[in-house]
């Protein structure tokens, strides 16, 4: 709740106070679900990040879902992370399998990023 503050009057003149506004840009909801381990704070910072970044190339998504699993393969390669982001009038789904979740998360972001700026440039293109 904002205190408001009468005017202080100088030579006859109301003087106004000014009232800076904080804009805080909200970024979009991030909703993660980990199968078969429980992810600790830090991947959990790094996906938010990474899909922050991807954010800037897309100004309009609503949402992501961010699925985490651990297959039970003898390979060495059984982390998978899909994502899948909401924009408005369509859905996009990424899926990746790597070594760890980092490096599975950075090549789905980066696919993203790419069918992004491919819809972007499709609906400047629309325009």
């Amino acid at each position: 709740m904002q205190k408001r503050t009468q005017g202080v009057t100088s030579n006859n003149r109301l003087i106004r106070p000014t009232f800076f506004l904080a804009i805080n840009f909200l970024s979009m909801k991030v909703n993660t679900q980990s199968v078969n381990f429980n992810a600790d704070r830090k991947l959990i910072d790094f996906l938010q990040n990474r899909l922050n970044k991807v954010e800037t190339f897309y100004s309009k998504v609503i949402s992501s879902d961010v699925y985490m699993k651990v297959e039970n393969t003898s390979s060495k390669i059984n982390k998978i992370v899909e994502i899948k982001i909401n924009v408005p009038k369509d859905k996009f789904v990424v899926k990746k399998q790597c070594k760890s979740f980092e490096e599975a998360v950075d090549s789905a972001c980066n696919s993203l990023e790419r069918r992004l700026i491919k819809q972007k440039e499709k609906l400047r293109v629309q325009a």
